[in-house]
């Protein structure tokens, strides 16, 4: 995405970059500690939480929505980050990370299998991390690339709910409301 780079809601908060804070984020969603990230940017633990209340302000403020929009495109590529990415703490299972980041029919489906998950009364997020080694962090970093394309997905991702829906209610002698009468 294109911006300004002279825009002043884009400057860095005490050293922390857009960037920074975004890949930050997106490392925190997958289990690293403030400390850990303060350690990565070689900052302070008083200069990150100040720092991260003031983003969190600058786009409440933006109205052009830019700030936002570029924290969804940083967040969505921590991984590149040069002090943030490629964590270790997350890359067990590297291989299915990139598939569903290049494999839109693959995101769709396993999007399909976490609803079908929950509504077995699976945690669904953990099903994936525990089946595929994607955290939930990584999985909503990759939503943003496919969110676009969402609405001509959306059958594809609805037969592969029905599908595991079955899968689970097999494994699981039934469905949770199976014994529920009305």
């Amino acid at each position: 995405m294109k911006h300004d780079t002279n825009n002043p809601l884009l400057q860095p908060i005490h050293g922390v970059s857009l960037e920074d804070y975004a890949a930050a984020a997106s490392n925190m969603a997958n289990g690293m500690s403030d400390e850990q990230v303060c350690k990565k940017l070689g900052i302070e633990l008083p200069v990150w939480d100040e720092a991260n209340q003031l983003w969190i302000k600058r786009m409440q403020q933006d109205t052009s929505f830019v700030v936002m929009s570029l924290y969804g495109q940083y967040f969505g590529q921590a991984h590149l980050h040069p002090k943030l990415g490629k964590q270790t703490n997350h890359q067990s299972n590297e291989d299915y990370l990139t598939r569903i980041s290049t494999d839109e029919k693959f995101y769709y489906e396993l999007c399909g299998a976490r609803q079908a998950a929950y509504e077995a009364g699976l945690d669904g997020a953990k099903w994936i991390e525990d089946n595929y080694g994607i955290s939930l962090g990584d999985f909503q970093s990759v939503a943003m690339k496919w969110m676009g394309n969402m609405i001509n997905m959306l059958p594809y991702q609805q037969q592969k709910q029905k599908e595991y829906a079955k899968k689970f209610a097999e494994e699981n002698g039934g469905n949770i409301a199976d014994d529920i009468e009305f």
